[in-house]
């Protein structure tokens, strides 16, 4: 079930209800940018949302893969976009899980950035989410786009990136044009990345570099089934999910010491794995961020309703992942 922030959580985030007021109505005056020390480039993979059995938000494990991320030096980590099933949370779990996350990267390496979006173009929200992201030491916020025209998403993102110091995330999906995230770029100080995955990216990268000076970060998202052509086309930030972050963030690594070749066969690597059975399914289990009885909630709008679970993995499917991994990973897993 999908929840959305309620007007006593976010007075309660801001402080007063006069502020939660003022908030809804005005906008801000433009903050000095924060630029921070951590660069925006390399592996920021989506951080999946794992439950108890119960169907409870699993902290320990949610900072299990921040704590990952940094023993793996893997530059980035961005929760809770729609990967990790966001509008299936309540502000609540949102909150925590937020916490737990900044607290297990305290004093790392690991960027981390923290989603900010919410349903029914919630604006109050919204803010509460990034001021809470603020306050507790994220180093940057990302926000999906609310349903609107160009007008009310360039008003949307331009109150975002003034809600807090921090430097923006623009995730472009559906009608995002390469037009507006000019126009953002130019009226939005804070703004640092598109994760664009708006019509076909590919087509767009050229352009939206050309328009904004090089000086606009643009990830992938997507999977990253792309990332050769994506790597040759100048985008420098890759948005996977968690389990072989490390494994693709060598193959930037690669493609940046000019060793594309090697580059080339390290993600390979990653599409051969992921063409045997059951492996997405077992990794971060095997991998030991997950535990043996995490669970996920189904995502609104995300296939099939009626479809039944997976059915779980017998002891032989996952010793097959197990020797999988030790066969043809082993040497290129850092964490």
């Amino acid at each position: 079930m999908a929840y959305e922030v309620n007007r006593r959580t976010v007075l309660k985030s801001l402080g007063s209800v006069a502020a939660g007021i003022a908030l809804s109505r005005v906008g801000f005056a433009a903050p000095a940018v924060n630029l921070g020390t951590k660069p925006f480039r390399g592996l920021f993979p989506i951080g999946s949302t794992p439950f108890t059995p119960d169907d409870k938000l699993d902290l320990d494990c949610l900072a299990n893969e921040v704590k990952f991320c940094n023993r793996a030096s893997v530059p980035g980590f961005i929760w809770p976009q729609i990967a990790s099933g966001w509008s299936t949370m309540s502000a609540n779990e949102r909150f925590a899980g937020a916490e737990a996350i900044l607290s297990a990267g305290k004093g790392g390496k690991t960027a981390l950035v923290i989603g900010v979006q919410t349903e029914n173009n919630d604006m109050p929200g919204a803010i509460a989410f990034a001021k809470h992201a603020a306050k507790n030491g994220a180093d940057a916020i990302c926000s999906l786009p609310p349903k609107g025209d160009e007008a009310a998403l360039l008003s949307y993102y331009k109150t975002i990136g003034n809600a807090t110091d921090l430097p923006l995330f623009v995730q472009a999906i559906d009608n995002v044009s390469v037009d507006l995230l000019v126009q953002m770029y130019h009226a939005i100080p804070t703004m640092r990345v598109v994760k664009d995955e708006a019509g076909d990216p590919l087509a767009r990268v050229s352009e939206i570099r050309k328009r904004t000076d090089d000086k606009i970060n643009v990830f992938a998202g997507k999977g990253v089934r792309l990332m050769i052509e994506e790597m040759q086309l100048g985008f420098t930030g890759f948005c996977p999910t968690v389990g072989l972050a490390d494994v693709f963030q060598q193959a930037w690594e690669l493609y940046e010491a000019g060793k594309p070749r090697e580059s080339f066969d390290m993600f390979g690597r990653i599409l051969a794995f992921d063409s045997i059975s059951h492996a997405e399914q077992y990794l971060m289990v095997a991998r030991g961020i997950f535990k043996e009885n995490t669970r996920s909630r189904r995502m609104p709008g995300m296939g099939d309703p009626n479809r039944k679970p997976d059915p779980p993995l017998t002891e032989g499917e996952k010793k097959a992942v197990l020797k999988a991994i030790d066969t043809y990973l082993k040497p290129y897993l850092r964490g």
